[in-house]
This record gives structure tokens, sequence and C-alpha cells, in this order.
């Protein structure tokens, strides 16, 4: 019943976050905004973003009534732009608009090709909200109409059915393809959860299908905005993780009877690291009231690395979450666009490469910002440091039931259990080992394609993917050890009824004994450890 409880709190939470409405600028949006959205928050565009996304749009037509070159616009995509399909001749009369259109169409039909299932909805609707949010940075240079359309997708639930494969991460193009072909009534889209083919789902919320022109279609799949989802999701989810993991902390180091002395202010002065040094005061306010700081004949001068060097991993982790975090906002309101709209009104040197760039209003430049290599590697190291926090924590749990270092019950047990948690430290190592063989590195398993001119990539949405699944799994093992910190501190309790947790661990352990009671005799604890991982994902504090 306590996991009903649960979920529907998370039903609640839910339900107030689709009241929200965000607005999109392309300038300021967070990871966080992002995951409001995955949720159902509904979304609004400034008037000052749209009035840019129609300026770079004129310079678009522009720069083609010029007779400029524009990949994806005048000549073709990848090895194909040495292919002219639009000549807009000096101007931009019906029979250049008809051949633009059917490049345009052309073009989404052929980059509609991922693999395996369907994305789930959230993370669909995160895909979108990046998107256009990259959109109203105004580098793209698409139609208005092509923002109001992402715009209606998210606010009438129209998510279209894009599959959750296929990417090499240097743009997510085989992909985002479907949000285009949705847009021109094929293929299929989620409407209000039900699956049904897109030109039924516009027809219901009364929406014109989209004539692409110009830009539109290489703007729509050529970015990285599903990678960029994933990462916005993963991070958001890394900081609660960071957070309840100093806090399951806390307890299991009351529930060893460690030593605070390496978390003290002197310790920290005499090697300060910043982050070192802030989640050691975080971990001393966290348990200035406990018994910890009280005099025990038990407690041992010196502690397992896994607790005297707790602070170090923490920091390492929140240190990788703020660099993550920084390049996030970089990436979710700029334009990645390859070509990109730049409204600046001249170049900055006279030289012919630049000038030859610009037209009225603008320029448009031939760009590489599609590249996502700068972050995609911060999440590589991410990997390597949750599996050193995995590990950390699986080694802890190990301690705890080992009487050597407790001076409780081997195993936690009573008088009343045969084998009590003896056994059960397999799961978290498997978990922890799983999370180690997840930290190898994935950015470098690549092949060229497309003639070869697409000689690099990244393998980004896998990246995050399995820094997520870490996550999952970190969970769970974070949820093992809060088992079995409960289980020693009911075991303390029992010895000294007048023993005193910190204010926050034992809001926390209280907390946890609604949802998962005290180990009196032999149980099977698969429920148990489901139940402790879920608690944790929802776990608010006081």
């Amino acid at each position: 019943m306590k996991s009903i409880k649960l979920f529907s709190l998370a039903a609640v939470l839910a339900i107030s976050v689709s009241a929200q409405t965000i607005t999109l600028n392309g300038e300021n949006i967070t990871p966080r905004d992002i995951v409001l959205i995955s949720n159902g928050a509904m979304v609004d565009i400034s008037k000052d973003a749209l009035n840019k996304v129609n300026k770079a749009h004129d310079v678009l037509l522009n720069a083609a009534k010029d007779g400029q070159k524009i990949y994806g616009l005048t000549v073709g995509v990848g090895l194909n732009k040495d292919k002219k399909f639009v000549d807009a001749k000096g101007n931009l009369d019906s029979e250049v608009i008809k051949a633009s259109t059917e490049f345009n169409i052309g073009l989404i039909h052929a980059h509609c090709g991922g693999v395996g299932e369907d994305m789930d909805l959230k993370t669909a609707r995160a895909v979108l909200a990046t998107r256009l949010n990259n959109l109203l940075h105004a580098g793209a240079g698409v139609q208005s109409e092509v923002v109001k359309l992402y715009k209606e997708f998210l606010n009438q639930d129209i998510i279209p059915a894009m599959p959750s494969s296929g990417s090499m991460g240097e743009a997510d193009i085989t992909i985002l393809g479907h949000v285009g072909l949705a847009m021109l009534g094929e293929g299929y889209v989620y409407y209000k959860g039900q699956k049904m083919s897109a030109s039924e789902a516009l027809s219901r919320a009364g929406l014109k299908k989209l004539s692409p022109f110009g830009k539109d279609s290489l703007s729509i799949l050529s970015s990285n905005a599903y990678s960029a989802a994933l990462a916005s999701m993963a991070i958001e989810d890394a900081k609660n993780a960071l957070e309840i993991s100093k806090l399951v902390f806390a307890l299991s180091l009351e529930a060893l009877n460690g030593n605070i002395a390496p978390f003290s202010k002197e310790a920290a002065n005499l090697r300060p690291f910043p982050d070192f040094a802030e989640v050691a005061k975080d971990l001393r306010e966290t348990l200035k009231d406990s018994y910890l700081f009280d005099e025990n004949s038990e407690r041992a001068l010196q502690d397992p690395l896994s607790y005297r060097d707790a602070s170090y991993f923490f920091a390492t982790f929140k240190n990788s979450l703020d660099t993550l975090s920084g390049l996030m906002k970089i990436q979710l309101n700029t334009s990645d666009d390859n070509p990109g709209i730049s409204l600046e009104k001249s170049p900055e040197t006279d030289k012919f490469q630049e000038t030859k760039l610009f037209t009225k209003g603008g320029a448009v430049v031939p760009t590489s910002n599609f590249e996502p290599l700068i972050w995609v590697a911060e999440f590589e190291k991410a990997s390597i440091v949750l599996a050193h926090n995995s590990k950390a924590s699986a080694l802890r749990t190990i301690k705890l039931s080992n009487d050597g270092f407790t001076h409780l019950t081997r195993f936690l047990g009573t008088d009343k259990t045969v084998h009590a948690f003896g056994a059960m430290q397999k799961p978290f190592v498997s978990l922890a080992g799983e999370n180690e063989f997840l930290a190898n590195p994935a950015s470098l398993d690549y092949t060229p394609v497309a003639g070869e001119i697409e000689d690099v990539a990244t393998n980004a949405p896998y990246v995050v993917q399995k820094f997520q699944k870490q996550l999952n799994n970190y969970y769970q093992i974070l949820g093992m050890e809060l088992m079995h910190a409960a289980q020693a501190i009911d075991l303390r309790l029992q010895k000294d009824k007048n023993l005193k947790l910190s204010k926050k661990t034992k809001y926390l352990y209280e907390k946890y004994r609604e949802i998962v009671k005290f180990v009196d005799v032999d149980r099977p604890y698969t429920d148990d450890f489901r139940n402790s991982a879920k608690f944790l994902k929802n776990y608010k504090g006081e």
C-alpha cells in the first residue's frame, strides 16, 4: 500500500505541473524547465523571440535571392551538397517555392529511419521542447509556422511517434525526421496518449499540415535535440541522486557509528578543494545534532575509505554535474544548425570568405555546431564518477553487515533470523559491477558514413542513455544501503533507546520505516529493494 501512496503523490505532482506555462525565448531555458515540460507543463513563445525567427527567415530568403549556395536549401545535404536542387534565380516565384517544398518533403522522407521501440512520451515531449527553444534562438531560419506547430504539438498533446535508436550522435537526424513527418500529416503520433495517424490527430486538433519551404526540413531534423533532451532529464535526475546519496550516507555513518573527523572544517581547510569543502560542510550540517559528536568507546579512529573518503566522492560527482549543467545551458539556448543564420549586420573583416556570407539583415553561415562532443565527453567522465560512487555505496553496505566494523550482530540479524542479510550483498554488488562496465566510453565507437564525409561521431544518445541506466542502478544500490543502515539503526536503538540521530537523518529513517519495515525474521527482500529505490526517487525531505 505504501508504494501506491508514492505513485499517487507522483500523479498529483504531474497534474500540478501540467497547469504550469513556461515561456520560451531561446535564451534561458534550463534542464529543469525541460523536465517540467516533459511532465506536462504548457509552453508559450515570447513575442521578441518570434520576431527574431521571422527576421532570420528573411535573411535566409535574401541570401537565396542573392544566388548564394545554401546547404539544405539550394543544394543537397551530406555528400549531395554538390547537387543543385533549387535555383532561386534572383527571385522566389511560385515555381521556385514549389521546387523548394518538394525538396523539403523529400528530405524529411529520406531521413526517417530510426530503429527500436518508440521513445516514451515524456522523452518525446522533452525533445520537442528542446528543439523549439533552439529554433527560438533564431539560428535556423525557419518559417514561423514551424515554431508554432512545435508549440501546438506540446500544448495539444500531439506527440510524434519517434524511434528510440538510430542516431550516431552527430545530429539525431534519423530520429528527429519523424517530427517533420508528423507536421506533414504523415506517419503516427500519440494524440492525448492514443496512437493514431498524424493526419487524423491534426484534423482533430484543428491544425493545418506544414508546407515546408526554404530550410524548414533540415532545421527540423538536423539537431541534437534528442540527445540534449535525454541529457537534461539525466542531469536533473542525477542532481536529485547526489542530494539523496549524501543523506543516505549520513544515516549510514550513524549506522556504522563512524568517525566524523574527516568531514570537519579543520580537515577541509587543510586541503580546500571548493566542492570538497562544500560537501564536507553539507555533511556537518546534516549531522550537527547527531550522537556521532558525542564520546563513544566503540568508535574507530579511522573508518574504511568508502566512509572516510565520501566527501571526495560526492564532491567529484557535484563538480561533474555543475560542469554538465553549464554546458547544457549553452546547448539548450543556442543554435546547433548548419548552416546557421546570424543577425549580425556586418562581417568582422572585409575578407572575401566572410563578406560573401552576408546579405540584407544578416548572414548565412556554414557551421559545425551540430558537434556535441564538448558535453558528450563530460557525460563520459560523469559515468566514471557515478561508477565510483556506486562502488563506494556497495562497499559501505558490506561493512554494515560486518560485525567487526559495527559491533552489532553479524549480517544485522536478530535472534529470530536464520541468515538475515547474509546473501543480500550479491544484488548491489552486481549492480555496482554493471555500473563499472557502463563507465566504459562509447563515444569513440563509430564508423564513417555518408560517403565518408561524416567521418566522426559521438554516439551521444547512447552515452547519455547508459549514464541514465547507471543512475537507475545507483538508486537501487542506495536503496539497499538505506535498508541496511535503517536495520543497523534499529539494532542500536534496541541497545540504547536514547540514541540521538540528527534531525534530517531521523526524518529520513522514520519516513523510510513507513515503507520498509525492520527485518525481525527472514523474509523475501525483492519488494523491499524495489520500494527502497522508489522511496529515494520520490523523497522530498522535510
